[in-house]
């Protein structure tokens, strides 16, 4: 692709594509961590070299021009054509290699992914492990990330899925909390307890707050007395004995130090996936961990049933 003199410089390319996806200077200054006054200016210089409008501002954020629209456009394939081209050059088919970016939420990749990699790292030397733990769904077309886990079915139509299976969810306190307060023998007993549910932010799963809601079902009112906006910070106060919370079973391994509450009434289950770009379909160092990673599950699955 011709500059036409530098007019379509590549950092300004840059610049102008996290600022059309994110519809505003500022959230796009923090995705590149740069300043919002830097991030203004690139686009003003992009704008005065094309001599075009490619944003319309105004008080509630940005929206692409026609100009502007047909440039993101062909941004946007240029960009995920070149990391296409990069992983080519860089990986030989059946030789896993090179760095494999991995994305899930915080709480999982915290609590259950990160004790799990010590055999995959082992197995494959040549592959350079990066996880982005984040609560938000990162742009896998972007690149932002190569594969994800997710816990929730993907609505991109681009992205391969693999269903990696179905997570319960379960009642959670502290061996502290209980000794204190006494343990809960119906679900009813429930609205005299202290609830730690979810609170604004990024839902992790749609039933995150079931307690409340179905306390409230039942004409009961639940007493919450500390919200958090992410699963391990929902672990962490419960462990620490404020309450009661809702949270996956990957929590129910004996090194969370928790104790299981109502083990008989268990919450709406939550559907887990395994998804990546179709450029990366027959990508060797994603085919080798989605395959590990689908092991482990069994393997974990296992355990907990002859645990149980």
């Amino acid at each position: 692709m011709s500059n036409r003199g530098g007019k379509l410089d590549w950092d300004k390319l840059r610049v102008f594509h996290a600022v059309a996806k994110a519809g505003s200077f500022t959230n796009a200054a923090e995705m590149l961590n740069l300043s919002q006054s830097a991030v203004s200016r690139q686009i003003s210089a992009l704008e005065s070299s094309l001599e075009v409008s490619l944003f319309h501002r105004h008080a509630r954020g940005l929206i692409l021009t026609e100009q502007g629209d047909l440039l993101y456009k062909t941004v946007h394939d240029v960009f995920a054509k070149l990391n296409n081209v990069e992983d080519m050059l860089t990986e030989i088919k059946n030789n896993p290699q090179g760095e494999l970016r991995v994305t899930t939420t915080v709480a999982f990749g915290s609590v259950w992914l990160t004790s799990r990699l010590k055999d995959f790292i082992h197995a494959h030397p040549k592959i350079e492990v990066s996880l982005r733990l984040d609560d938000r769904d990162l742009d896998l077309a972007m690149r932002e990330a190569d594969v994800a886990i997710r816990f929730h079915k993907p609505k991109e139509p681009d992205l391969i899925q693999r269903h990696l299976g179905t997570l319960a969810v379960m009642m959670f306190a502290s061996p502290e909390y209980l000794a204190l307060r006494g343990t809960p023998a119906t679900f009813e007993d429930l609205a005299t307890h202290d609830i730690v549910t979810f609170g604004e932010g990024v839902l992790p799963y749609e039933s995150v707050n079931w307690i409340a809601d179905e306390l409230r079902r039942r004409n009961l009112t639940s007493k919450t007395v500390l919200r958090v906006n992410n699963l391990y910070g929902i672990y962490r106060a419960v462990r620490g004995g404020i309450g009661i919370g809702l949270l996956p079973e990957y929590f129910a391994d004996p090194a969370t130090q928790m104790v299981r509450v109502l083990p008989q009434v268990v919450g709406p289950p939550v559907e887990g996936y395994f998804v990546y770009p179709e450029e990366l379909r027959n990508s060797a160092r994603v085919a080798a961990f989605r395959d590990y990673l689908i092991k482990e599950i069994a393997k974990a699955r296992a355990e907990a049933v002859l645990t149980a």
